[in-house]
């Protein structure tokens, strides 16, 4: 499918099926644009169309065209479908609506979907409900609506499910220079991976953009990461959904904590693919991209004339992944030559304003705070608003960023703390000169942090999720023993029907012990769960007060440096969904949690460990023992391998807390829903 939708995105022919103002419109834009090669029109009625002949019929047309927009209503469209896929074209946009997408208000729309499929066959369509795409590289635009913008050799790609936030895409002033815009519409057939991946394949094809409201095929997705690490280019998503909890269950703090969102970030981090939470740092990070490709470190450095403006670019940067290294000896000597002895000298700088208007000056400091070692030096500078000032002050600051860039030959960015203080006209000069124009101080920080993402290496598919069922809650007993068998440490336990047996059981385990009350919701609020009994007299009097006539009495760990859980969550959409987070009384306090997907590999979750605040506690924290990492790792494995062997049926498992000793790791409580 990937290598035809090639010759759909970039066609030497293109037949207009239909006959409304947006048919007219696609002709007249792909002539206005430069588009080389033949377009044939096409309508049982009409004589002319934007000025070219037409014909009847899809059948009279001189050959089987390399693309089509189809702009007829939902049943005349899966007729031309089915003529144009057995004349053997290229493929079509089907820009009609009422398909699939209109099935909670339409029940044919189901139906008539997959009669659109069957009539395509093996030809590829975008859409149906998608105004198709516009292709600035070869002047081809199947797109029924205005556009704003030009004729490009080289830029950058953007696929979007919603025509409307790709229109406005399109009028984006900030001198991003776009290769294609792909509308997917509601992917019948080609899905937003499918498009990424044959527009990857263009050579004049810098970055990816994708803006994704919902994943679908992720073997898809799998293989356009491949892909874009094979190619050596870059991809960013714009994922949208953060607000929406499509959590399984509120019976554990693992659905609380993954929601509906941790699977798709778990997804994008797992594939490479950076992700950004709004459309101005999707564009300024494509145009980042575009001009220098992936950052080699999180690296920066920063130069303005304001200290204000230092200050703000350092606090913009904190809590992000990016950092301001120290200035070496090198960059104090060269910074002291250029400026002298008044200024302080520090990364973010304020140099100071007595060298403005000095080109050569400026260029000598700029570049003196460049260095090899840095990923990307952002030169902040805001232009008065040219309607109401004189801009004319500030040539020099062009001038000396690129001559900056000439002589350092690093990676360089000019800044605007507010997006409409760098004028289009400047972007364009900067861009032509290798220096990033980048609109906005913060959306600049983001860019350079998705840039910054390390390339993922290949990793093992993900574990598909399984059909949805209706799980039951096993006994704690139950589920321990099940993950036992593969491998996860649980304290010694036996269970009694009796408060009897319970001291029985107690004494054949060795105190101290815990008593657990089973069948019992939320065991601790409930009073069925006490630590710590030294004594028969103590399990018999205690079982005695619980609400329930059935127990577990398990061996008691005491010397916990930490306290963790491991959950795991079936997403519908993204697979299995492991989050490692701090367990225990912390769990809700703290909020302090990492996911993954699984299977992962050991550096996936030694980088989910690390990055949370209590892993200081399992480092050994102001002098406390550290907790045995390699135990650790063999509970999440055998979690993992439960589930990788069990997943048909499972929905939820939840280690809260996983007692993390000096020497071992231990189950204390695990919960199971699942349907055998």
């Amino acid at each position: 499918m990937v290598e035809k939708l090639n010759r759909l995105l970039s066609p030497k022919s293109i037949a207009v099926i239909g006959g409304g103002d947006w048919c007219r419109l696609v002709i007249e834009q792909c002539r206005k644009m430069g588009f080389a090669g033949a377009i044939w029109p096409v309508h049982p009625k009409a004589e002319e169309m934007a000025g070219l002949p037409v014909y009847r019929h899809i059948e009279d047309l001189p050959s089987a065209p390399d693309a089509s927009f189809i702009g007829v209503n939902r049943f005349i469209t899966i007729e031309a479908v089915r003529l144009l896929s057995e004349r053997g074209a290229g493929g079509a946009v089907c820009f009609a609506s009422g398909f699939l997408e209109a099935e909670a208000e339409d029940a044919e729309g189901a139906d008539l979907q997959q009669q659109l499929l069957d009539a395509a066959g093996d030809m590829p369509i975008l859409g149906p409900n998608c105004y198709g795409f516009v292709n600035y590289l070869d002047g081809a635009l199947l797109w029924p609506d205005q556009h704003g913008g030009v004729a490009a050799d080289s830029g950058v790609a953007i696929v979007t499910q919603s025509s409307n936030i790709a229109i406005n895409m399109t009028m984006q002033k900030r001198g991003v220079p776009v290769a294609y815009v792909v509308t997917a519409g509601n992917q019948a057939q080609s899905g937003v991976a499918h498009i990424g991946q044959a527009l990857l394949e263009d050579p004049r094809v810098t970055a990816l953009g994708l803006h994704i409201e919902g994943f679908g095929d992720l073997r898809a997705f799998e293989d356009l990461a491949a892909k874009a690490r094979e190619l050596g280019k870059p991809i960013v998503a714009l994922k949208v959904g953060k607000s929406e909890q499509a959590q399984a269950a509120t019976v554990s703090h693992t659905a609380s904590l993954a929601g509906g969102d941790a699977g798709a970030s778990a997804l994008l981090s797992r594939l490479g693919i950076a992700r950004v939470d709004s459309i101005p740092e999707f564009l300024e990070t494509l145009k980042l991209l575009h001009v220098v490709g992936r950052l080699p470190s999180n690296r920066i450095a920063s130069i303005s004339c304001s200290g204000g403006e230092a200050s703000l670019a350092a606090d913009t940067a904190h809590g992000r992944g990016m950092v301001f290294p120290p200035l070496n000896d090198r960059q104090k000597t060269d910074l002291r030559d250029a400026l002298g002895p008044m200024v302080a000298l520090a990364n973010p700088l304020d140099y100071h304003t007595y060298i403005w208007r000095d080109a050569e000056a400026m260029t000598k400091a700029w570049g003196a705070i460049m260095d090899p070692d840095i990923a990307m030096t952002l030169l902040i500078v805001d232009t008065p608003r040219e309607d109401r000032c004189d801009a004319s002050d500030w040539e020099c600051t062009i001038q000396a960023a690129i001559g900056a860039k000439e002589q350092t030959g690093t990676n360089v960015a000019m800044v605007a703390t507010l997006p409409e203080l760098l004028p289009e006209g400047v972007a364009d000069r900067l861009m032509a000169a290798g220096v990033v124009p980048l609109m906005g101080l913060s959306e600049a920080i983001v860019a350079c942090e998705a840039a910054a993402l390390p390339v993922s290496g290949d990793t093992p598919p993900i574990c598909l999720p399984t059909e949805n069922v209706s799980p039951e809650l096993l006994p704690e007993a139950e589920a321990k023993s099940r993950l036992s068998w593969h491998g996860l440490r649980t304290p010694h336990f036996k269970r009694a029907a009796s408060t009897g047996a319970a001291r029985a059981a107690a004494v054949d385990i060795g105190f101290p012990v815990v008593l657990k009350g089973e069948g019992v919701a939320h065991k601790t609020e409930a009073g069925a769960v006490v630590l710590n009994l030294m004594n028969g007299q103590a399990v018999s009097d205690t079982a005695a007060a619980m609400p329930t006539d059935h127990f577990l009495i398990e061996e008691m760990i005491t010397d916990a440096v930490a306290e963790l859980l491991i959950g795991v969550v079936k997403d519908p959409a993204h697979g299995f969904v492991m989050t490692l987070a701090a367990g225990g009384i912390l769990t809700e306090i703290m909020q302090d949690s990492a996911s993954l997907l699984l299977p992962a590999t050991d550096d996936m979750i030694d980088t989910a460990l690390n990055s949370l605040r209590v892993s200081k506690l399992l480092d050994g924290y102001r002098g406390a023992p550290p907790a045995d990492r390699s135990a650790i790792f063999k509970a999440i494995r055998a979690i993992e391998a439960y589930v990788l062997a069990n997943a048909e049926g499972l929905e939820e498992i939840e280690i809260n807390p996983l007692l993390c000793t000096p020497d071992d790791a231990v189950a204390a409580d695990a919960l199971m829903r699942r349907k055998d």
